[in-house]
């Protein structure tokens, strides 16, 4: 796992929303890499701001819930849209 994790920040470093997506799901999991929700919000908003809509959606459930940022559901619910 540690090594898929380094192969999806390798490719999230040029911007690729599609890993930069994935990363955050590694560090949201703790996938080859520790649990660190902030680090995991931090590329899902990379993602989401790219237009990719799984990150749209995992950075909203991160606001729903308040993991890794503080609780915003009227931002939970502009990114479910």
């Amino acid at each position: 796992h540690a090594e898929a994790a380094r192969l999806y920040r390798l490719a999230a470093d040029q911007g690729d929303a599609s890993a930069q997506h994935n990363l955050g799901g590694c560090y949201c999991q703790g996938t080859g890499v520790d649990v660190d929700h902030t680090e995991a919000v931090r590329w899902f908003r990379l993602a989401a701001d790219q237009g990719l809509a799984d990150a749209q959606c995992d950075l909203g459930v991160c606001y729903h819930d308040g993991t890794g940022v503080g609780q915003d559901h009227i931002e939970a619910v502009r990114l479910y849209r």
